[in-house]
């Protein structure tokens, strides 16, 4: 197994951004200190508590999941809007859009006896052929330590730049061991998958996923953090979760900035739906050019899990 790409939170965002794009994902250390990972496990837990595990093979039978992590923990508010995070983010996915959005948040809390989850893409959501532009940009974030034995991610690196018809194999394969606080990042065309629980003891993750903003979000953010709830917000974590112009034009309400409807500032005249900052930034987005299409369905990869211990 090679060494993992991790940096310190010290580290240029323009470095780990580059990390991302050469191998697929990068870990960030210490991007919690103990005070945050504490309030963090105080707000997940009663969540946890309350949520059963399981309800098919693909999520994972004894794996409490659950999402709308944002209408329902302040502390996951504050990792969404972390300064570092959102500047890779950007690194990774600015040259394709205007604005990114939150596509997804949510919770993984494996319990013992978990199984290795099948290996597949994030962003096999969406009909693009890999080799793509990079869609989402994924992270979870480590609430207890990510060990071999309770299931660490498992990762195949450079995925993301194969051709569709590759196939992993269990030598391409690593696994994202990493202390609780630290932070892991991946393009979500990489092969992954949740690893086999073997220890005594959960391990728990926490998932808040990034995508270029002219993309359908795979959690409604919407619903799950309806306005009455979204005004409360800032107002970037308000943008960031779709109450804000995709592009020129993209996304406005009654031909108004969204974001002036949500907070009441929209006045009765038409809204300014290309002011210049904006329209600069679509300038310099990379336009894409579809040159072939063919029907195909999402790739996902079972490996020998006595082999591999676990799939992502």
């Amino acid at each position: 197994m090679s060494a993992l790409r991790t940096f310190e939170r010290s580290a240029a965002p323009a470095t780990v951004a580059e990390a991302i794009a050469d191998e697929g994902y990068a870990i960030i250390r210490d991007m919690l200190d103990a005070d945050s990972l504490a309030r963090l496990r105080g707000e997940l837990d009663p969540l946890i508590a309350a949520t059963p595990a399981g309800h098919e093979d693909f999520m994972g039978m004894r794996t409490v999941r659950f999402g709308r992590l944002l209408a329902r923990c302040e502390q996951a508010r504050v990792m969404a809007l972390d300064p570092m995070l959102l500047e890779v983010v950007e690194g990774v996915l600015g040259p394709f859009c205007v604005r990114i959005q939150i596509n997804y948040t949510g919770v993984m809390h494996l319990l013992p006896g978990e199984t290795a989850q099948i290996l597949h893409r994030d962003a096999g959501l969406y009909p693009f052929q890999n080799p793509a532009p990079p869609l989402i940009c994924a992270t979870m974030w480590a609430v207890t330590d990510f060990t071999r034995e309770n299931g660490a991610t498992w990762l195949v690196p450079g995925s993301h730049l194969w051709d569709e018809g590759r196939t992993p194999v269990e030598s391409e394969v690593v696994q994202a061991e990493m202390p609780a606080g630290s932070l892991l990042l991946y393009n979500g065309a990489v092969f992954h998958g949740g690893g086999a629980n073997r220890s005594n003891g959960a391990r728990t993750g926490c998932a808040i996923q990034f995508s270029l903003a002219w993309l359908r979000q795979e959690e409604n953010q919407y619903m799950a953090c309806p306005p009455e709830l979204a005004r409360t917000f800032p107002q970037r974590l308000q943008e960031l979760i779709g109450y804000d112009l995709g592009a020129v034009n993209l996304g406005f309400v009654d031909h108004k900035h969204p974001n002036e409807v949500l907070n009441g500032t929209a006045g009765d005249g038409p809204g300014d739906l290309g002011p210049e900052a904006l329209q600069r930034r679509e300038e310099r987005t990379n336009k894409l050019r579809v040159a072939s299409w063919a029907p195909m369905n999402r790739k996902r990869v079972r490996l020998d899990a006595d082999v591999v211990q676990g799939s992502g």
